[in-house]
């Protein structure tokens, strides 16, 4: 029974921890060039507070194919970046 309940417990604080993840601010920027063959973006942005990072134009990648159709050089876009296997990655775009 003990297992059962450190097993619901470890469960719930993984949810919660990941909901909390899931809850990233969106960066300004403006998409300069999209690169369809190689999946990615080169944007100019705002600074990146949970990468920290100062504004700069940099190239993401996009792995989200609905993300990669929201895109269109030369819009104000609105982003969370992440580190998703090593890798800047837009993972949320509005």
């Amino acid at each position: 029974m003990k297992n059962l309940v450190r097993i619901a417990l470890i469960a719930t604080l993984t949810i919660g921890a990941a909901a909390s993840v899931q809850a990233q601010e969106f960066t300004k920027g403006v998409v300069n060039k999209i690169d369809a063959k190689t999946s990615k973006v080169t944007i100019k942005h705002e600074e990146l507070k949970n990468l920290g990072m100062p504004a700069m134009t940099m190239v993401f990648t996009v792995e989200d194919p609905a993300i990669r159709t929201k895109l269109k050089e030369g819009a104000n876009i609105e982003f969370v970046a992440e580190r998703v296997n090593g890798k800047l990655t837009v993972t949320q775009v509005k």
